[in-house]
């Protein structure tokens, strides 16, 4: 690979900076000189930020009115491959180029020289120890956060900012030894994996699979792969191995997971593999340790980094190998800020670094399919799942012919099976896709329903934390007492259920059951969520409620039925994608069911039970719903068989929203040249977020055309108003 180039003092240099400028800065190369890549201070304004060299000034500017740049980090430079990538990723998202750097560079304190830092840490007296004085709420607060996040190191800042209190509160804990604080080295390399110690035992198409992921990573290409195989068959433990092969050859690898929840039980199967944890890049780990591991993945000090989408930007030294787990989950798309899926920008970064990727689901998306149809992508299957276990008995429950009280869900078969299960000792699953207790609140006196002040949503009741929740902006407000709009009280009541809800009519119906409700709402930490998880694997619950965040890889020896109360939920509305999330999402949660030597049943309550997505998931002939889908889609000429954009027009003011998106209805002539339809202007379904009006467009043009640059010439030719934004979506992963 050829040196990056050299600037010596005083040359003109480009220096793409963090701010929303977008474009690049000259500058003059400072007394040491710099190379290209580096990541530089540099003067701007009376302020000094971040940015890297990204290649010669344009000479446009004159001059002497330059400014050198500060200092050059100590940091290693921002390799190529990179900075390809991010070029490729803001054209192809229509994102701003100094966006995506910042993306790539949210790592606190990159500009600190290395040496000791002081930290502080959990101690080893126990607030027990402590008098009941001494022992605050504020106290509490810190000391819930350490036993949160497992022993881990945080600065003085950090740590009281989690907690929400003063720093002097952390010094005080101190004097107590419920905190030590210690000096510590600044960023350590992490322990080293070893590839040569033995896995598990493979059964004959796990080894078959494993040799040829083997054979991809030694080949030291650019390849991609769909590893599909049913629900417990082992696909972890099969790209483990590819992973093993790439450390072997001194690359490094990067899994990513969906869920942080996940991440616990991964992290545990890659220590039982290699000997020693990977790297973690996710919300859930301390700044202290996210500075670490960006450098250590830009020295090499780190082989193995497992995260959540945005570790795909980290600055690694030599990326080998990118596994997406679960590669249909929605949850890789990035829906603000900067637009992306990472599944895609996988794809992309392993093409310019010779990685491979390896894209694993027992229920891929229908694009990934679709590529692997057509020999895009290699793939691989895993038909039987891992030793003795069976896949379960698919059931459907018509309810129409079951008979359920007012504000009831759990129909009596369902009830039957869960005390079934009960007197065996085993667990049940209950799933319902909707977050809180109800949906709605409304007022029987008026029929008000409680809408958000911000947005054009209805706030959904959270009775465990006593609150009404806006589930677009955050917003949140207790619980009235007497209606808003009529000044009523006593006549507010919930409609439909939640899992809350759920679990409150569980709780009367088996009064002696021990009953565990997973939702992202009711955890504080992901810390928490885990060690929540954990128990149930445990078996210390007998029956388990959640939303979707169960259907995600989960382990549950003891779990052998799966009841699905409103498997008909996802069916509704337009979305060109429901059919398909709805199989994936029902597949998955059945797959929840019997992992062990005990064969489960997954039953689903439907008032369709002659719809063809209920068909399909019931019958188990996965390649006959992605047939007759593919065939629906290209049909239509959508994704994956021709390209959709979404354009988001908001603004406080909703007429000059409108009137920006009639004046772009009448100025198609760049989309219509490469045969592109545009749809609206029309209110997005949620017209109102965050006290912005939103106006939607949306672009359906045939695959293979230059969709970017039309796009981008399209909206060149309007100015927007200051308050007014416009967002593009390239390939729209929701439509709300």
């Amino acid at each position: 690979m050829p040196e990056p180039a050299t600037f010596p003092e005083g040359a003109r240099v480009g220096v793409l900076t963090t701010e929303p400028l977008g474009r690049i800065l000259d500058y003059l190369a400072p007394e040491t000189g710099c190379t290209l890549g580096d990541f530089v201070e540099v003067p701007l304004g009376p302020r000094r930020v971040m940015g890297v060299v990204w290649g010669p000034g344009e000479g446009s500017f004159d001059r002497a009115k330059l400014r050198p740049v500060t200092r050059v980090l100590d940091v290693p430079p921002m390799r190529e491959e990179l900075r390809v990538f991010l070029s490729r990723a803001a054209d192809y998202t229509l994102t701003p180029l100094d966006a995506m750097l910042r993306v790539a560079t949210r790592s606190p304190g990159l500009g600190e020289a290395p040496g000791l830092r002081r930290v502080f840490r959990r101690g080893f007296q126990t607030p027990t120890r402590m008098t009941p004085m001494r022992m605050t709420e504020a106290r509490e607060r810190v000391l819930a956060v350490l036993d949160d996040y497992g022993g881990a190191a945080f600065q003085l800042g950090e740590l009281a900012a989690l907690a929400g209190v003063t720093t002097s509160v952390v010094k005080g804990l101190v004097k107590t030894g419920a905190v030590i604080e210690e000096e510590a080295p600044r960023d350590l390399p992490y322990p080293t994996l070893d590839p040569d110690r033995p896995g598990k035992a493979l059964a004959p198409d796990q080894e078959t699979a494993a040799e040829a992921l083997r054979a991809t990573a030694r080949s030291g290409r650019y390849g991609t792969t769909l590893l599909k195989g049913v629900t417990g068959s082992g696909k972890t433990e099969v790209y483990l191995e590819a992973v093993a092969e790439c450390l072997a050859r001194g690359r490094q690898a990067l899994v990513l997971l969906p869920e942080i929840a996940l991440t616990a039980d991964f992290l545990t199967r890659v220590e039982a593999r290699f000997g020693a944890q990977p790297g973690e890049w996710h919300s859930g780990v301390t700044q202290t340790e996210r500075r670490r591991l960006w450098r250590m993945a830009g020295e090499g000090g780190v082989g193995l980094v497992v995260g959540a989408r945005s570790a795909l930007f980290l600055p690694y030294r030599d990326l080998g190998l990118i596994v997406v787990d679960e590669e249909h989950d929605t949850s890789y798309k990035q829906e603000d800020g900067v637009l992306y899926n990472a599944r895609d920008m996988a794809v992309l970064r392993a093409a310019g670094c010779d990685a491979q990727v390896v894209l694993a689901s027992a229920t891929p998306s229908l694009e990934t399919w679709v590529n692997a149809q057509s020999g895009k992508y290699a793939r691989l299957d895993l038909t039987t799942r891992f030793g003795e276990a069976q896949m379960p008995e698919m059931r459907a429950i018509d309810m129409r012919s079951e008979t359920l009280a007012p504000g009831r869900w759990v129909g009596p078969t369902l009830q039957t099976a869960i005390a079934e299960r009960m007197e065996r000792g085993e667990q049940s699953l209950l799933f319902l896709n909707r977050r809180g207790y109800a949906p709605v609140t409304v007022c029987r006196a008026c029929g008000h329903q409680i809408g958000c002040d911000h947005c054009d949503a209805r706030m959904v009741e959270h009775r465990f934390q006593k609150r009404l929740v806006c589930h677009q902006c955050g917003e949140t407000k207790p619980i009235p007492t007497a209606c808003p709009s009529c000044g009523v009280e006593g006549r507010l009541a919930p409609v439909g259920p939640g899992v809350e809800r759920l679990a409150e009519e569980v709780a009367e119906t088996f009064p002696n059951a021990r009953i565990a409700v997973l939702s992202s709402d009711l955890f504080g930490s992901a810390r928490a969520l885990k060690a929540r998880i954990a128990e149930i694997g445990r078996g210390e619950a007998d029956i388990i409620i959640g939303t979707q965040l169960v259907a995600k890889g989960h382990n549950f020896p003891l779990l052998t039925l799966v009841g699905v109360i409103d498997a008909d939920l996802g069916l509704q509305g337009s979305d060109l994608r429901a059919a398909e999330r709805t199989f994936q999402l029902m597949r998955q949660v059945s797959g929840r069911a019997g992992r062990s030597e005990r064969r489960g049943v997954a039953m689903l309550q439907t008032w369709q039970p002659d719809h063809p997505v209920i068909r399909a998931i019931l019958s188990g002939d996965e390649e006959a719903f992605w047939r007759e889908e593919a065939a629906q889609r290209q049909a239509a000429g959508v994704p994956p068989f021709g390209r959709l954009a979404g354009v988001i027009l908001s603004s406080p003011d909703v007429q000059a929203v409108f009137d920006l998106g009639a004046d772009l209805a009448r100025r198609t002539g760049p989309l219509t040249a490469i045969g592109a339809q545009v749809f609206g202007p029309a209110p997005a379904p949620i017209a109102r977020v965050r006290g912005r009006h939103r106006v939607r467009l949306l672009v359906k043009a045939p695959r293979g055309v230059a969709l970017q640059a039309a796009l981008a010439a399209w909206v060149a030719q309007v100015r927007l108003p200051a308050n007014l934004r416009i967002a593009i979506d390239i390939d729209p992963q929701s439509f709300y």
